[in-house]
């Protein structure tokens, strides 16, 4: 039987890193009025801050970060074009056009319509008639577009959002997690870097009719340039949000806000300490050893541990007696062990938020040990083996 390990670490203490004690996580180091909060930085992946970040939420227009990425992996896999055109149906144009009462292009019944216009409708307006324009050009339905929204969702990693239309209109069944929302936009800004900019876009006119960018965070000279807002009766107010400053990039989701206000401000408060308030940091070099994980039956009674690449994450500048660091692994780890054998991994916290994960490998090989060293090690795990 294997049990969970925490093992030493490797010369950490001179950034302030400590082994992760049984005693309650810290505090979070930034407070926010959303009900749910999530940031992440966009060049390493550290998260800087979680709140309730896995908790089901209603996307609402949100959702539209979805229908986009699929939409920008058909342009990327050549399914596509920006140049191809898409028939405005009358469902489109009474479910989310100038019928409709919501967010809209205006976009004319029976009318065709470029796929470049309809991403920037879309991107730009929140448009609900684009939406249904888009699912309906690439999979027959809006039904059969959601489908494919939600297996997209799962061939990134999104295990928790499941999609029922394209526009995120109140449905039975449709959810996401702030955490998820944030990692689909760090992904749409890692994978299509030609596309992500219609994000950033101030307004847009189509049918002659101008309409500048739902996202407030435009407004602000806070180095934005993405990505949506959207708001349910069940979840409140909610926002996606990517600052880019001084080279940095944060990426941050939130929802459960009172009021269109309340949303902007918390925003901008989360984004700018998430650019301000942490540094970068290289906690182990290339080959650098983390520390050691047990063997049992080993030649030796322990094997080095390292990562494939540097350890770098960015520690909170104020607050660097916040951070608590572990090795785990499942173990002791049975000999014969391979140079290169993933065994484990790094865990980083910052205040009650797990920060980085870092995959961790056999450093050295360690072969079975001599008859002797084997009984030895057998007789310890009987004895100390039901501790765990």
């Amino acid at each position: 039987m294997k049990f969970r390990f925490a093992a030493p670490l490797a010369g950490l203490l001179g950034f302030g890193l400590l082994l992760l004690s049984l005693a309650p996580a810290a505090a979070q180091l930034f407070e926010t009025k959303a009900a749910q909060a999530f940031m992440i930085d966009a060049e390493t992946g550290t998260v800087l801050f979680s709140k309730d970040a896995d908790r089901p939420i209603q996307p609402a227009s949100l959702a539209k970060l979805m229908t986009m990425e699929v939409v920008f992996n058909a342009i990327k896999s050549g399914r596509v074009t920006l140049d191809d055109t898409f028939v405005v149906s009358e469902n489109a144009w009474r479910t989310g056009g100038a019928p409709s009462g919501t967010s809209t292009m205006f976009a004319k019944l029976k009318s065709t319509i470029r796929l470049e216009d309809l991403i920037q409708g879309v991107t730009v307006q929140a448009a609900n008639d684009g939406c249904i324009i888009i699912a309906e050009g690439f999979a027959g339905s809006e039904a059969n577009f959601a489908t494919e929204m939600t297996e997209r969702a799962r061939e990134i990693g999104l295990e928790k959002s499941t999609f029922v239309n394209s526009t995120g209109l109140p449905a039975d069944g449709q959810q996401t997690t702030v955490r998820e929302l944030a990692l689909l936009a760090l992904h749409i800004w890692r994978s299509y870097p030609d596309l992500y900019r219609y994000y950033g876009q101030k307004d847009f006119t189509w049918n002659k009719i101008t309409q500048r960018n739902r996202n407030p965070l435009l407004a602000m000279d806070i180095g934005a340039d993405g990505l949506a807002i959207g708001r349910s009766e069940a979840s409140g107010f909610g926002v996606v949000g990517s600052v880019s400053h001084s080279g940095r990039r944060v990426i941050a989701a939130m929802s459960g806000l009172a009021s269109d206000r309340e949303r902007a401000e918390e925003a901008r408060k989360l984004l700018d300490w998430g650019l301000r308030s942490f540094q970068k940091t290289e906690i182990f070099a290339k080959d650098e050893v983390v520390g050691e994980a047990q063997v049992f039956g080993g030649a030796k009674s322990g094997v080095a541990l390292k990562a494939k690449a540097p350890v770098v994450i960015f520690l909170p500048i104020a607050n660097r007696d916040k951070l608590t660091a572990k090795i785990v692994y499942d173990g002791p780890v049975a000999a014969p062990v391979e140079e290169g054998q993933p065994v484990g991994a790094l865990r980083v916290w910052i205040g009650d938020t797990l920060s980085q994960e870092t995959p961790l490998f056999a450093a050295e090989s360690v072969g079975v040990g001599s008859l002797p060293q084997r009984a030895l090690d057998a007789a310890k795990e009987l004895a100390v083996g039901w501790l765990r």
